[in-house]
């Protein structure tokens, strides 16, 4: 009877630990929106508010554009990712749908707070922070790379298609809770 009393504490303890748990929430991208969002009040133009959608597509570009050298990024020469409509379409997102957002890479090695700041505020990348149209922001990173994609507040800026790609981390947790409960039935 202890046994079975202790199984079903661990199991509901691994079911806590697995779905009550959120993604580290990173300080670097909060930092850099709260920057962004007073550089934004300094020039009298509205916050910009935290967008998911954007923020997974943000994530997804940040990762593929992890093993580019920090060289090849240059606000004046923007980083190409070839194959960026595939990955749109691949996420739901159609091109033709959504063309008001924009995605703004930027490589920071070692993380320096000013310069990560300075990339957006002091390079053509500011015209897109400096525009008044947007007003969201979602932000992704990996490695020395951070993602900012702006959003708009019109269906042709929401990245509403973004909606699949987020919805599969809920269902990584839902396929989760289903294997242990199997395994926690094939134990007894």
């Amino acid at each position: 009877m202890v046994s079975h009393k202790v199984s079903l504490f661990v199991f509901v303890l691994l079911q806590a630990i697995f779905l009550l748990s959120s993604p580290v929430h990173c300080d670097e991208e909060d930092d850099l929106l709260q920057g962004l969002n007073s550089y934004r009040h300094s020039l009298n133009l509205p916050a910009l508010v935290k967008h998911t959608n954007a923020g997974c597509l943000a994530d997804k570009i940040a990762g593929k554009l992890e093993d580019e050298p920090c060289t090849s990024a240059r606000a004046a020469s923007p980083v190409q990712i070839d194959d960026y409509p595939d990955l749109l379409s691949k996420w739901g997102i159609d091109v033709n749908h959504t063309n008001e957002g924009v995605a703004l890479p930027v490589c920071v090695p070692h993380w320096v707070p000013t310069l990560l700041l300075t990339n957006y505020t002091r390079t053509p990348y500011a015209r897109y922070i400096n525009a008044s149209r947007f007003s969201g922001a979602g932000l992704g990173h990996e490695d020395d790379w951070m993602v900012v994609v702006l959003t708009t507040s019109t269906p042709r800026g929401d990245f509403a298609g973004a909606t699949s790609l987020c919805s599969r981390v809920v269902l990584g947790h839902c396929l989760v809770t289903l294997l242990l409960g199997a395994l926690v039935y094939l134990l007894y």
